[in-house]
């Protein structure tokens, strides 16, 4: 777990914007992915690019599947209002127990701004 913060950290501060035209072909499949994820249900930015990169998931590298989502054009905090609204559609939360839940790492891993919004647009707060 530690190896997987070092190793995005890393990429982050490596990876440069980069546009549709420029992505390789393992990085425009993960947009296709992504793209396909996201229609289905809310992902946080962490959350994406690990269900990408994860062996579990999809298996792109950590680079190419920060690539690809940081080179689409995704409301993070509209993610996090699809995912509150998908488990309060599952079961009941406090409304810090949601935002914990969306902001945690074992969670959804969004933001805490972004999990404040989600919870309080689904109305748990």
């Amino acid at each position: 777990m530690d190896f997987f913060k070092v190793a995005m950290t890393a990429v982050l501060f490596v990876s440069a914007p980069t546009w549709a035209g420029d992505l390789t072909g393992p990085q425009n499949n993960a947009v296709r992915s992504a793209k396909q994820y996201l229609s289905m249900q809310g992902f946080s930015r962490n959350g994406l690019i690990r269900q990408l990169s994860s062996e579990a998931g999809d298996g792109y590298t950590v680079a190419d599947a920060t690539v690809a989502v940081d080179s689409l054009n995704v409301d993070w905090n509209q993610q996090a209002v699809k995912s509150a609204k998908q488990y309060l559609s599952i079961q009941g939360f406090s409304c810090k127990g949601l935002i914990r839940q969306l902001s945690s790492n074992a969670g959804d891993r969004y933001t805490v701004s972004q999990a404040t919004y989600g919870a309080r647009q689904a109305d748990a707060c």
